[in-house]
């Protein structure tokens, strides 16, 4: 809703959460890796004791368990990234908005992301990633190019998505 479609209409339905894993991960240098992902159930209102074990398999999800004491700042930018999709989970959103979620990872470290970003899309979570990778763009199920509606871009009609 923050802007105006070029052309056709955005329509969101049963989408009341949304969340973003921004590409360059954010954090508070001194709090540990457990800490960022527990954050979003605390605010919730879960208590602390009840949150961890939920964020600590967010964390699993994301090969993460071992870093749950680090603190941000002592995380290599890979493990942030996975931090951050982490703590996106917890926040169990509708639509989860992810940017370049594989661009500090390894290779093998890649697949997995993707390989979990794709399961949760089975799982009802509506996961939209954007990537100029083409190894994740393979893991996903449907694949929009934006540059071939880009304004002045070889097509004229509606995206359709490839299946």
């Amino acid at each position: 809703g923050w802007e105006k479609p070029y052309a056709g209409t955005v329509t969101r339905e049963g989408v009341n959460r949304v969340g973003w894993v921004f590409q360059n991960p954010y954090g508070v240098a001194e709090r540990t890796a457990l800490d960022h992902v527990v954050f979003p159930l605390l605010a919730k209102g879960m208590r602390r004791k009840e949150a961890e074990p939920k964020a600590l398999e967010a964390m699993g999800l994301f090969d993460l368990e071992y870093a749950a004491d680090r603190r941000f700042s002592d995380l290599s930018g890979g493990e942030a990234q996975r931090l951050m999709l982490a703590r996106a989970v917890c926040s169990k959103p509708d639509m989860l908005l992810v940017d370049e979620p594989t661009a500090q990872l390894d290779t093998r470290t890649a697949h997995s992301v993707s390989h979990v970003l794709n399961n949760l899309s089975g799982q009802g979570m509506i996961v939209l990633v954007a990537t100029h990778d083409p190894d994740t763009r393979d893991a996903c199920d449907r694949v929009l190019d934006l540059a071939d509606y880009a304004p002045g871009g070889s097509k004229s009609q509606e995206p359709e998505l490839e299946e």
